[in-house]
């Protein structure tokens, strides 16, 4: 029987930072082959929720340990791929004709190849009715109408709607702009 004083010690539960790791070491290990895709989902699930380090490790055991030098190169390499990705962007960025976000107003800003449209896009991979560009509570908001070639914001398809900020790099079908204030 054990005093109200004494205290209980239990297995340490693990980190943010370990679960990360093992998340990372299955990815990997899918991408290399190592684990089916089914395997790998499992396995995600059972690493979001263990409650010990054993747990962990075993959901990685069989698939090898990473030497130091191949964790460092790949990392060097992730790193630098990160850089000139970055790079790139931002030089791209620079080059993209601006799109002034309009005043606001009680209706949205439509975009398409419709010549009622607010802007008017006359090229083939933008649609009739493309998108809508307004503010709600103080935020801009770009909208994709259902658009045949997409919308996107900053590289990413906008799926409904997706919040925008003067710099932006938005895009309808092919035609690209930077998001700039008046």
């Amino acid at each position: 029987m054990t005093s109200s004083s004494e205290s209980h010690t239990y297995p340490a539960r693990p980190s943010d930072a370990e679960r990360e790791r093992v998340l990372g070491r299955l990815r990997d290990g899918a991408a290399e082959g190592k684990l089916s895709h089914d395997t790998f989902l499992r396995r995600m699930e059972l690493a979001l929720v263990a409650r010990r380090r054993e747990e962990l490790a075993v959901l990685t055991a069989d698939l090898g340990t990473e030497s130091v030098l191949s964790r460092r190169l790949f990392g060097w390499v992730g790193r630098a791929s990160a850089f000139w990705v970055g790079l790139r962007r931002a030089w791209q960025v620079e080059k993209l004709p601006r799109l002034l976000l309009p005043q606001p107003g009680p209706f949205p800003l439509t975009i398409g190849r419709d010549p009622g449209s607010g802007l008017r896009l006359s090229h083939d991979t933008v649609s009739r009715r493309h998108a809508e560009l307004g503010m709600q509570e103080g935020t801009w908001v770009l909208r994709d109408l259902g658009s045949t070639n997409g919308t996107t914001v900053n590289g990413r398809r906008v799926t409904g709607s997706a919040v925008v900020r003067e710099g932006d790099q938005v895009s309808f079908g092919h035609m690209c702009f930077r998001l700039a204030a008046r």
